[in-house]
């Protein structure tokens, strides 16, 4: 679990300022309280598929590849790891997790984009991901299911 945690915080990073070098994320990590060193961040960079892009004269790590083929690679990281059961009930989606495993799972739902996903409300270890209906719940539910 804590290499998916440290995988999504790698994530965060990278979204919110432009990192050029292993040596800038892994303080980064550091200062979020990550003990990692040079070669872990090395083989992470390449596990997540970041790349390296010009952004105004300046590089900077970034994902490689589609919004949807990231999700599911990382969605399904996290499931093997994290969810416990996946249900529904009436327009809702309930995700059981591991303890402290339901935020992340809960911002990979956000991220998906799925129209029919109104929202969701992550607590420790449970995921609430409300849909425009009682059949999108239940769609939803089936597909997250396939990714486990």
């Amino acid at each position: 679990m804590a290499r998916n945690a440290r995988h999504f915080k790698i994530l965060e990073i990278i979204e919110e300022k432009p990192i050029e070098t292993q040596e800038e994320l892994a303080s980064a990590l550091v200062a979020a309280g990550y003990n990692v060193t040079q070669a872990t961040v090395s083989r992470d960079i390449k596990e997540l598929g970041l790349i390296k892009i010009n952004d105004g004269g300046r590089q900077r790590y970034v994902r490689e590849g589609g919004k949807e083929k990231n999700f599911l690679s990382n969605i399904a990281n996290i499931y093997r790891n994290a969810v416990l059961s996946i249900t529904s009930a009436q327009n809702i989606v309930i995700i059981k997790t591991v303890p402290g495993g339901a935020s992340t799972v809960g911002m990979n739902i956000d991220r998906m984009d799925e129209p029919e996903i109104l929202g969701c409300v992550a607590g420790d270890d449970t995921v609430l991901a409300v849909t425009r209906t009682t059949s999108a719940a239940e769609r939803m539910a089936h597909r997250l299911r396939e990714m486990l």
